[in-house]
């Protein structure tokens, strides 16, 4: 499948993961459409999502192949980022090379740069997203949608659940994060090009980086002085010309549409 002759539709959700799918495309530097939505006053996404997916979430992505009038609908974060770098991949850094040379098809022939990216993409979805929302839960039990009578209550018990059981993990999670950095031999998760597994964990470490010195206690310093190099990572990450460049694409379409989680 070729980018000139495939039909490409992003369905972008404001506040959502669907940013880090846009900034990919912008990366591949293919043709496509954007449908933008609005969440509801409840923070769920609109009914109208499950018109282009049943589950009605969103990233959402719709391909139409050369000479074909269905489309091929992929969902799913991880699934849409490795179809989208198979199959659009060439000519950009979004995919490493697989194989080292002479190596092709044998067990034990994938570059590291290659298996840093695949784990990566499956840690981003199975560990990593996984914590976040746990913590987005519990926060919303201290939001002003708790009736303000329950919430010193529900508040308590929000405050638990980030100190005792979020906290550790994202502390885990982060330290793994800093020693992949250190040993990748470059300034990023997969080496020294940017990939999309660098855009796929982008919106996540971007929305957590500030919030979870309030999850409980930490050294001096905070987060940002106890794992040094993973934060100039995401000062690298929010300063790529992609990154901005995907912003200022929702911004053109609508500036009131929120970004940021």
């Amino acid at each position: 499948m070729t980018a000139e002759t495939a039909k490409v539709t992003l369905y972008w959700l404001e506040k959502s993961r669907a940013q880090n799918t846009l900034w990919l495309l912008e990366e591949l530097k293919i043709d496509y459409e954007i449908k933008t939505f609005r969440r509801g006053s409840d923070m769920l996404a609109p009914p109208e999502l499950k018109e282009v997916h049943p589950l009605g979430k969103s990233p959402v992505v719709s391909i139409t192949p050369p000479g074909s009038s269905e489309p091929i609908i992929l969902a799913e974060s991880g699934f849409i980022t490795q179809y989208l770098s198979e199959h659009f991949g060439q000519g950009t850094t979004m995919m490493p090379k697989r194989w080292k040379e002479g190596q092709e098809g044998k067990i034990g022939g994938e570059t590291e740069e290659w298996l840093r990216w695949q784990y990566m993409l499956h840690f981003v979805e199975g560990t990593f997203m996984a914590t976040l929302i746990i913590s987005v839960v519990a926060g919303a039990l201290k939001s002003n949608r708790v009736p303000f009578f329950l919430r010193p209550f529900t508040s308590v018990i929000a405050n638990q659940i980030l100190s005792s059981f979020v906290l550790p993990r994202i502390q885990k999670q982060f330290a793994f994060l800093e020693k992949q950095l250190e040993t990748s031999g470059g300034d990023f998760l997969c080496g020294k090009d940017l990939s999309s597994a660098d855009v796929l964990i982008s919106f996540g470490l971007v929305s957590a980086k500030d919030k979870i010195k309030d999850f409980g206690s930490w050294p001096d310093g905070g987060p940002e002085a106890t794992y040094p190099k993973l934060y100039a990572y995401i000062s690298r990450l929010e300063s790529e010309p992609g990154y901005r460049g995907a912003i200022d694409k929702i911004k053109g379409i609508d500036s009131s549409l929120g970004i940021r989680f």
